[in-house]
């Protein structure tokens, strides 16, 4: 299911890549637990979904736990934790330039 999800994220299917998204977290909360590696890797997945949507502010909440949560259970320098704080940054710096040029905009 979750190669599915990778698959229509890949082809910019991005609501059926989110059913699917939600459908493999749900079920690795269940079976794996809500801090299980596989299981953040599924919400760093949705998350990056959300934001190809246009869903900045769920994709940001959710990269911002993945990555509380990668920290505590993988540790702080684990590649997958860099990654995606790296991501969120990203999107973060993002988010500011974009509020940024709004604001300016506003100041004309």
């Amino acid at each position: 299911m979750a190669n599915l999800a990778s698959t229509y994220r890949n082809q910019g299917r991005w609501n059926e890549a989110e059913d699917l998204d939600v459908q493999v977290i749900e079920t690795r909360k269940r079976v794996l637990g809500p801090e299980h590696p596989d299981t953040l890797t599924s919400m760093a997945n949705l998350a990056s979904t959300y934001r190809h949507q246009g869903r900045g502010i769920d994709a940001l909440k959710l990269m911002e736990e993945c990555v509380m949560l990668r920290a505590r259970t993988i540790g702080t320098n684990h590649p997958d934790t860099l990654s995606s704080r790296t991501t969120l940054l990203g999107w973060q710096t993002e988010q500011l330039d974009i509020s940024a040029l709004f604001d300016k905009d506003l100041d004309v």
